[in-house]
C-alpha cells in the first residue's frame, strides 16, 4: 500500500485508488497519469493493473471517496518542480497567514519568541514560518491570556505563519516529570511543580486558542533508542489519539491538523502507521520519533519508508531535523519541511554555521581574523561584523548570541532556498554533490549519506 491517488473513473466521478507495488483495482477503466509506485514516476494505463482486490470503488452504488488533493479550506499545496533523479520537489504551501516556499526550515521559538531576535528581524532574513510549542505556551502565558490577546500571532506581533508542536515531544524531554496513560500524559511543571494533564482534546483546544496555521496531533512519543513492545504500543496509541484530535479540532477552516507517523526504527510499524494516517485524509503529515540519537543509517531509512507511503500531493514534515547534511539528504528523500533548535542553540555557544561546517568563534585562531563569518552570506551579522569582533564577545556578551542567532537562521533558510532553486533549475543532483564537497572538503563523506543519496540515484 504505497499511496493514495486521485483518479477518474469511467462514470466521471473522482475517487481514491489505493495502490500497492503491483495492484490497483477499479471496476471502471482509468488512466493513472502519475504514480509513486516504489518511486517510479511513469504513467500506468488501466490495463496494466491486476484484479487482486485491495479496495473497490463502487461508483454507482456508494458515495465515492473524494480526494481534497493538495487544497483545503486553510491550505493549498502545489508542487512546482520535481527533481528528475531523486525524490526532491519544490512546492508552494499557501497558509492563512503567509505563503511558504518549500523545502523550508522552520526556526523554533518555543514560547512564542525567538531567543535574541525580534519578529521584524526574523522577517528581514526571510523567515516565512516559525514553530512554537503548545506545552510551554499552555503553561505560560496560558490559554486565558492567549485568548485575550487574540492568539499567538497578535500576542507576539507576527503576521506570518506559525506551526505548533502538540506537546508530545515533552514525553521524551520531560520524561522524568511525566506519566503516560491512554487518557493522555500528566506532566509536573518544571516551573512551579503543578500537574498538567495533556490529552489529545486539551492539546487541540490549546492549539485552537493559540491559532497556529498548522497544528500537530498529540502523539505518544518514545525515544528513538527505545525498542520492544513500548514502540508498538506508542504507534497504535498515536493513531487512536489522532482520531480524538480530529474530533476535537474546532477550526479546520483556518487551521491545518497534521498527523505524525510513529513506529520507532521498525519499518513494518512505520508502514502500518503511515497507512492509517493516510486513511484520515489530513492536510499534511509529519515523520516523528527520529533525530533522538539513533544511528544515521536507521534515521534515513525510516524517513524514506515513511515518505514512500505518504501522499505525493500533500506536504511532508520531518520533525526535529536541523543539521545541514541531514537537511539536504532529507530533501533528496522527498521531505518538504523541517524544524530544529540546533541553529539557535549552537549560537549561544559561540558557534556559527557556514558551508564548510561550523566555526567555533571562541577559539583563539579567530582573534585576528577580520573576515566576515561567511563571505557569501548577506545577513546583517556578516555584513557588519568580523570574526575577530565576534571572538571577543562570544559567550560573554548577549550581543554575540543575538548576532550569531541571526546568522545561523539565515544560513539554514539560505541552504533550503538554494536547494529549492536547484530543483527548479533541474540541477539538484549537482547541488548536492557541490554541497557535500564543500561541507566535507577532505572527501570523507559519511557512509550513511552516501547510501541514502544512492537510494534515490544521486551518486556522490
Amino acid at each position: 500500500y504505497h499511496s493514495m491517488h486521485s483518479v477518474r473513473a469511467g462514470c466521471g466521478v473522482r475517487v481514491i485508488c489505493a495502490l500497492d507495488s503491483s495492484h490497483c483495482v477499479l471496476r471502471y477503466p482509468i488512466q493513472l497519469t502519475h504514480s509513486k509506485l516504489t518511486g517510479d514516476r511513469r504513467a500506468y494505463p488501466a490495463q496494466r493493473f491486476s484484479t487482486s482486490v485491495m479496495a473497490q470503488a463502487e461508483c454507482d452504488a456508494a458515495e465515492p471517496i473524494v480526494c481534497r488533493g493538495g487544497t483545503g479550506p486553510a491550505l493549498e499545496f502545489v508542487v512546482k518542480a520535481k527533481c528528475g533523479t531523486s525524490w526532491a520537489r519544490a512546492s508552494t504551501l499557501k497558509l492563512p497567514h503567509s505563503t511558504v516556499q518549500t523545502p523550508i526550515f522552520m526556526p523554533v521559538g518555543t514560547q512564542g519568541t525567538m531567543k535574541g531576535l525580534t519578529p521584524s528581524q526574523l522577517k528581514s532574513i526571510g523567515c516565512q514560518i516559525m514553530l512554537s510549542n503548545t506545552y510551554h505556551l499552555g503553561a505560560r502565558p496560558g490559554p486565558e491570556i492567549m485568548e485575550k490577546a487574540g492568539g499567538l500571532h497578535k500576542f507576539m506581533n507576527w503576521d506570518r505563519s506559525v506551526l505548533t508542536d502538540s506537546g508530545g515531544f515533552q514525553m521524551v524531554s520531560l520524561l522524568a516529570l511525566s506519566e503516560i496513560t491512554e487518557e493522555g500524559v500528566k506532566f509536573r511543571s518544571p516551573h512551579d511543580g503543578s500537574d498538567m494533564m495533556l490529552t489529545p482534546e486539551h492539546s487541540i483546544g490549546l492549539q485552537n486558542t493559540i491559532g497556529a496555521d498548522i497544528i500537530m496531533q498529540l502523539d505518544d512519543v518514545v525515544s528513538s533508542l527505545v525498542s520492544g513492545p513500548r514502540v508498538e504500543e506508542a504507534m497504535h496509541r498515536s493513531i487512536r489519539w489522532l482520531d480524538r484530535c480530529i474530533k476535537a479540532h474546532k477550526h479546520p477552516d483556518r487551521q491545518n491538523l497534521f498527523g505524525i507517523v510513529q513506529g520507532g526504527l521498525d519499518e513494518d510499524l512505520r508502514r502500518q502507521c503511515a497507512r492509517e494516517m493516510v486513511k484520515r485524509d489530513l492536510p499534511g503529515y509529519a515523520i516523528g520519533g527520529l533525530s533522538g540519537g539513533e544511528e544515521k543509517d536507521h534515521f534515513w531509512r525510516m524517513v524514506k519508508v515513511s515518505v514512500e507511503l505518504l501522499p505525493d500531493h500533500k506536504p511532508r514534515y520531518c520533525m526535529g531535523v536541523g543539521y545541514a547534511v541531514d537537511l539536504v539528504v532529507c530533501v533528496a528523500l522527498g521531505v518538504d519541511m523541517f524544524d530544529c533548535v540546533f541553529p539557535t542553540r549552537t549560537a549561544r555557544f559561540g558557534k556559527a554555521l557556514v558551508p564548510t561546517g561550523t566555526l567555533n568563534l571562541k577559539q583563539k585562531q579567530y582573534a585576528n581574523d577580520f573576515e566576515p563569518v561567511d563571505a557569501e552570506c548577506t545577513c546583517p551579522t556578516c555584513r557588519d561584523y568580523t570574526r575577530a569582533q565576534l571572538h571577543c564577545i562570544a559567550t560573554r556578551e548577549p550581543l554575540a548570541c543575538h548576532l550569531l542567532t541571526i546568522h545561523n537562521i539565515a544560513y539554514q533558510l539560505r541552504l533550503m532556498g538554494d536547494a529549492r532553486q536547484a530543483i527548479i533549475d533541474g540541477r539538484f543532483p549537482d547541488f548536492v554533490r557541490q554541497f557535500m564537497a564543500t561541507y566535507h572538503s577532505d572527501g570523507q563523506y559519511p557512509q550513511w549519506a552516501i547510501d541514502a543519496l544512492a537510494s534515490v540515484d544521486i551518486k556522490i
